[in-house]
């Protein structure tokens, strides 16, 4: 088994997170200089009636998938692969990443003083063995004024974050209580990360 793993993901969360339970990784990342175009929007697209738990499990198949091939057709050295996708649901309805400021906007409004779910998937490809794991947590935020909505909004920190939120950063200060696993809503739930790697031979 090599002493590292594959990272299929662009998330310096991700990375951090793998670094703090002491997870030699390397990037394997779409879209690299010389390398087949991929189109990893088009994996995200939620399908007609899709459940939350259902389409974050199906992203991350997805996106394990495509990192195989990825790894294939660079000729790397071969190792594990690691990919995840992250997704917030409120009243079962999928709350993605913002297109635009208003976007953002709008599902902060929608969260405000409610409780929602963070739902992170993870999967870890070892030869051809599969294994995968889904991590749903309980978020409930306090109530927010439109101020406190527009500053948060113009600090660019929603934008790229499922929710329009990252709970690692300013965000954390609307957040009234939550249960669940913290590392999951950041991106990556660390213990089911760690038996997921266990159970593909690589010691943790």
């Amino acid at each position: 088994m090599p002493d590292f793993i594959y990272l299929a993901s662009q998330s310096p969360r991700r990375s951090q997170l793998l670094d703090q339970i002491g997870v030699p990784h390397r990037l394997l990342v779409p879209n690299a200089p010389g390398d087949v175009a991929e189109d990893t929007e088009a994996l995200e697209q939620v399908l007609p009636g899709e459940a939350p738990a259902a389409y974050v499990e199906r992203v991350t198949a997805l996106k394990l998938d495509a990192a195989v091939q990825r790894l294939a057709r660079r000729g790397l050295a071969p190792a594990p692969i690691l990919c995840s996708d992250t997704t917030v649901a409120l009243d079962g309805r999928i709350f993605g990443k913002p297109e635009t400021a208003d976007d953002a906007r709008s599902m902060l409004a929608r969260l405000a003083g409610r409780e929602h779910h963070v739902l992170t998937a993870v999967a870890v490809q070892a030869g051809a063995q599969r294994f995968a794991a889904l991590s749903v947590s309980q978020v409930r935020f306090g109530t927010l004024s439109p101020a406190q909505i527009d500053a948060y909004v113009a600090s660019g920190e929603p934008m790229g974050k499922a929710g329009a939120y990252g709970i690692q950063g300013a965000a954390a200060a609307f957040i009234a209580h939550m249960s669940g696993s913290y590392s999951g809503i950041m991106g990556l739930p660390l213990y089911e990360t760690a038996c997921l790697l266990r159970s593909a031979g690589y010691s943790i």
